[in-house]
């Protein structure tokens, strides 16, 4: 009986970690400031905050909105059929590893692998696509 509590004590520490590991972007408290600079690299495809579209949809009022549904782009079908509610934890995992997240996608970004980047990014979005 110790045996299965031992295991299943270190069962949920590792899972505990891989879990703390992908929420670190939320957990480390973003710089929205810094995240202004970062989305300089998201400026060439996605609006911030009036709406228009360009090479990918407007990010205006992307916190809260589920994916696929910004009336006035064309979608992929993977991103339509995903239905995520865009939140600090969907967007971190997706910005991390867009294709992994919504295999079929057509955001022509590679995954931005610095959590803190996503972090920023996340607080400036949260802050300035309204």
């Amino acid at each position: 009986m110790k045996r299965i509590a031992l295991a299943c004590a270190a069962s949920l520490a590792v899972a505990g970690i891989a879990l703390a590991g992908s929420a670190s972007a939320q957990s480390s408290g973003g710089d929205a400031a810094r995240g202004k600079s970062v989305y300089a690299r998201c400026a060439a495809c996605h609006d911030l905050n009036t709406g228009a579209t360009r090479l990918g949809p407007s990010l205006k009022g992307v916190m809260g909105r589920t994916s696929g549904t910004m009336p006035s782009f064309n979608y992929s079908p993977a991103l339509k059929s995903k239905a995520i509610v865009w939140d600090a934890s969907s967007l971190d995992q997706f910005l991390a590893a867009p294709a992994t997240m919504v295999p079929g996608n057509r955001m022509a970004f590679p995954p931005m692998t610095n959590a803190q980047d996503r972090a920023d990014l996340i607080a400036f979005l949260a802050q300035s696509a309204r």
